[in-house]
């Protein structure tokens, strides 16, 4: 196992795709976004915003049909597509899986899992979007979506490597079945094995981060910060995670920059309001200033 530190500098290595300067929006990549609940509409706005400050050109919102007109109201820049949802507010899983796959065709990043609960209705809505994908296209999973892998270990295997997953310690331990305190008393061998398991790139995420891919490479990173534990803050990293690969940036690529531009608006939030009490949408206005100060944008 190779492990590395995740700083400014490594990631020189790994300089993200720059567009042309007369590339269109659908050049700059596109996004499909999906998730959110009745109880929790507001995940999808921020994850479908960073996805756009990371550099996106195109943004496709998919959510429950209760919340889809005030979201499309909230993000002009998106195409906002109605899902049917269950009584209890939450996406229908399979039904709104049927009604994706042709747009899981005509994208270069997909996200799923921001403000869902039901891990089997996140299963059965990302099992349809895998078998569409695109030969080059990348898959993110947060939250319940990533707890759906419980239900099929073996439902990332055919995108070879184009995944990632984000969970933090305690999502870690449910989607393994150990206990979380065994999560944090060894999380880079956690990582590790759970990215080999799933045939995904992880990023373990806590006070310090542990990035994993299927090879065995294991970056760490310890530049976050307390202000970042608050509502929103995973969205809004998957978000610039599925933004950055809709670019063009390999799932490795996109999410150690991913988890360093995260950080580095959290660092900047503190410097200027304190740090704690900053909200997960003021993250967002700072990404790409932090992406063209990093010499990429």
């Amino acid at each position: 196992m190779r492990q590395l530190e995740l700083t400014r500098s490594a990631l020189r290595n790994f300089p993200l795709p720059e567009p042309d300067e007369d590339s269109d929006k659908d050049e700059r990549g596109r996004v499909l976004a999906v998730g959110g609940s009745a109880q929790v509409p507001g995940a999808m706005l921020l994850a479908g915003i960073a996805a756009l400050r990371a550099g996106a050109g195109k943004l496709q919102l998919a959510t429950v049909s209760s919340a889809a007109i005030a979201l499309g109201i909230a993000v002009p820049e998106a195409l906002v597509v109605a899902l049917p949802q269950t009584r209890s507010g939450e996406i229908a899983g399979a039904r709104g899986g049927a009604l994706l796959r042709r747009r899981a065709q005509e994208v270069d990043a997909i996200l799923v899992g921001p403000g869902m609960a039901g891990d089997r209705a996140a299963h059965a809505l990302v099992g349809p979007i895998v078998g569409r994908m695109g030969n080059e296209a990348t898959l993110v999973l947060d939250a319940a979506a990533i707890l759906g892998l419980r239900h099929d270990a073996s439902l990332l295997t055919a995108l070879n490597g184009r995944a990632v997953l984000t969970p933090h310690a305690g999502e870690m331990a449910s989607l393994l079945g150990i206990d979380r305190r065994d999560v944090e008393a060894d999380a880079p061998s956690v990582a590790r094995v759970a990215a080999g398991r799933f045939g995904a790139v992880v990023a373990l995420k806590g006070a310090d981060s542990w990035i994993a891919e299927p090879d065995d490479t294991l970056y760490h990173f310890n530049g976050g910060s307390v202000g970042l534990a608050t509502s929103g803050s995973g969205d809004t990293l998957a978000g610039i995670i599925a933004g950055l690969a809709a670019r063009g940036a390999t799932a490795m690529q996109a999410t150690l920059w991913g988890v360093y531009l995260h950080a580095a608006a959290g660092k900047a939030l503190a410097k200027r309001m304190g740090k704690l009490g900053f909200l997960a949408r003021e993250l967002l206005d700072e990404i790409p200033k932090l992406m063209n100060a990093s010499g990429t944008r």
